[in-house]
């Protein structure tokens, strides 16, 4: 690895050593490293895995039972594939149709290392876009695999009847997306996380009728069961009854998406949360990379104080718009199309030639920061401050007609207009950064199992293939991958060791996990406090912006860390819980919820404190170069940080991962 120069202020670093602005927030604890990971060349590392991997027979197979929680597409992919090879498989999810998961508001595409556009596209370059763009925070055989198996992905939903966009002659179409110089992304319009989705229901919903799937919609996992340190099931409630139940299995599968929502405003649905993650968490399984957000570029602006959620506008928009914002900001007032050309600055284009309006979402995001910190952001002032900046496609009309964009964007640009009552084909959208994706989620071997044994994680619940950013339409092709074609090879080498002995809901860890629920839904209903949940959870999302979100700092996150703590004592003994237990109840359903953010949120400052370096959306104003950019410090943060339970009121366990790249160098990111 090169040896780079630590920056910031000299009073905090000895010579050759970092500072350790978290000392005193974390206990130190052992190394740890990825026993599963395989070997030998890179390109031959998966097939090594697959081959070594155990094989269960098809009469022991239903013999299994698999518990597999949340249904998009890593979850039904998961489902779908371990039910047709004959596993007993429940699947739980909190909607009320397996078809409302959140991958359905995936809009842009999914990567594919096809080359259909000849233009010097790779499983190689795939595998190395994915690493830069993730600020070589991510572990190269992960994401070599993960590049590899991507072109089986569209043949599976070509198969499946994907409607993917296709050119005149018939073939399948393909985009650019930011953090790339080739076009590889497949698509359909700006729908493609819906078509994707219901490719994978139709596939699990043929297992549910062959009787190998039992399905429980409106069900929300509460806690995690754990026998004998093994993973053997979950307490789960029915969010319509409101009955506890205990649900027995030999393995369990967590597919349960992201917690950008511990940010209160972000773009995703607002029923996401950690809950499933976090409760894994508390009993064993690592959280790895808890600071790493994502910061997505291509948002609605927040209008004012009454928002409670974002609305993502799809990256790909960026390939046909051009960014920018007035060059004075006398002109940031005025209506953009009497801005003359000369006046307007496409700062993308100026600062980054190389890649222009397609920089990763993290080097995007915070160039529109800048922008609009300088005092030339565009819009309607909230606070006092204009948070916004041009996405223009008036060239690109001017190119391709009204007709060649409508074919590409119109539902996009139809919902914008719904949102903003802009008509974005006569005036420019405007765009601010929102918090969207999170790279970091449970650390994962490369079997995609936690460090609890029988207790997997697939998709973006688990950390592992995006680093410190992830590059677009990389989300849905994890997903696909983890679950059509990753977990089905790893799962089987745990399930060989079966059939397991049979555990019943007298077994004492059954009758704990499900007491611990019970009496944690009872505190809530009965503390009859004088806030309400949704008070906390704002107040909460509110500090995690301001001293975790775009820009962090030793000080900022100290303050966070102090204000959380303040924030979750309160919450304990004030929140106001109305309803009752045996019946639908949302109040209910965010206080565990939110209570689950207040434990991570403390966490995720702690994670970022600690790591006093920027790479990828963890930017420390502490690290940076001279113009401004994130600055790695590889000699001291080539790590993957898994963060260990300690105990209620105990400061967390840090355990390292070191980062070792074989077929690739670890290099400065440079997009210019």
């Amino acid at each position: 690895m090169p040896d780079t120069t630590l920056t910031g202020d000299p009073s905090h670093d000895a010579p050759g050593e970092p500072a350790d602005d978290a000392a005193g927030y974390y206990t130190p604890g052992d190394p740890i490293r990825d026993t599963k990971a395989p070997e030998g060349p890179i390109a031959d590392r998966w097939q090594t895995r697959k081959f070594e991997a155990r094989l269960v027979n098809p009469s022991n197979r239903r013999k299994l039972d698999v518990i597999i929680v949340g249904t998009g597409l890593a979850g039904g992919a998961a489902a779908a594939t371990l039910g047709e090879a004959g596993y007993n498989v429940k699947s739980f999810c909190y909607q009320d149709s397996p078809r409302r998961a959140h991958s359905i508001a995936a809009q842009g595409g999914i990567n594919a290392a096809k080359n259909y556009k000849e233009d010097g596209d790779s499983v190689h370059r795939l595998f190395y876009d994915t690493v830069k763009g993730g600020d070589y925070r991510s572990r190269e055989s992960n994401v070599y695999r993960l590049a590899e198996v991507s072109t089986n992905i569209i043949d599976q939903c070509v198969a499946q009847g994907v409607p993917f966009a296709r050119e005149y002659g018939g073939l399948l179409d393909n985009r650019s997306f930011g953090g790339v110089q080739v076009s590889r992304t497949f698509y359909a319009r700006g729908q493609t996380g819906q078509q994707l989705l219901i490719g994978a229901y139709q596939a699990m919903e043929r297992q549910v009728a062959a009787g190998t799937v039992e399905q429980f919609t409106r069900h929300e996992m509460l806690e995690l069961i754990v026998v004998d340190g093994k993973a053997r099931g979950i307490v789960a409630r029915d969010m319509v009854t409101g009955e506890i139940q205990t649900h027995l299995a030999d393995v369990v599968v967590l597919a349960s998406g992201g917690y950008g929502n511990v940010f209160f405003l972000s773009t995703n649905a607002m029923g996401s949360n950690v809950t499933a993650s976090w409760r894994a968490h508390r009993k064993g399984a690592y959280m790895a990379n808890p600071c790493y957000t994502q910061i997505h570029p291509t948002c609605i602006p927040v209008t004012g104080s009454h928002q409670s959620k974002l609305t993502l506008m799809s990256e790909s928009l960026r390939n046909d718009g051009r960014i920018w914002v007035p060059k004075k900001q006398a002109d940031c007032e005025k209506d953009p199309r009497d801005i003359p050309e000369e006046d307007r600055d496409y700062y993308l284009e100026r600062i980054y030639p190389s890649f222009g309006n397609l920089v990763p979402r993290d080097i995007a995001s915070r160039a529109a920061k800048n922008v609009c910190d300088e005092g030339r952001g565009v819009g309607p002032a909230v606070e006092g401050v204009r948070r916004g900046v041009y996405l223009d496609f008036s060239a690109a009309i001017e190119r391709l007609g009204r007709d060649g964009i409508e074919e590409k964007y119109d539902n996009l640009f139809d919902m914008y207009a719904r949102i903003t009552g802009e008509n974005p084909y006569e005036v420019p959208m405007r765009i601010y950064p929102a918090v969207h994706y999170v790279m970091g989620g449970l650390w994962v071997d490369y079997d995609l199992q936690s460090s609890i044994p029988g207790l997997f994680v697939t998709g973006e619940a688990n950390f592992s293939d995006h680093g410190a950013n992830r590059l677009g339409a990389s989300a849905l092709m994890q997903g696909l991958a983890d679950g059509y074609f990753v977990l089905p090879h790893t799962i089987r080498d745990y399930l060989a060791d079966g059939p397991f002995e049979k555990i019943d809901e007298s077994h004492p860890a059954v009758v704990e996990a499900r007491a611990a629920v019970e009496d944690r839904v009872a505190h809530f209903l009965n503390t009859k406090g004088t806030r309400s949940v949704d008070s906390y959870h704002r107040e909460l999302g509110n500090i995690m912006w301001e001293y975790c979100g775009m820009e962090r700092t030793e000080d900022g996150l100290k303050k966070a860390i102090d204000l959380i703590r303040t924030l979750k004592d309160d919450f304990w003994r004030n929140v106001k819980v109305l309803g009752t237990a045996d019946s639908l109840n949302q109040s209910l359903e965010k206080a565990g919820r939110v209570a689950d953010f207040l434990e991570l949120g403390e966490l995720m400052c702690i994670d970022a404190l600690n790591r006093r370096e920027s790479c990828g959306g963890h930017f420390r104003g502490e690290s940076q170069t001279d113009d401004g950019e994130a600055l790695r410090h590889d000699d001291h943060f080539a790590y993957v940080a898994a963060w260990e339970f300690a105990g209620d009121g105990e400061p967390p366990v840090l355990h390292k991962e070191d980062l070792v790249y074989t077929a690739i160098e670890m290099k400065q990111r440079s997009y210019k």
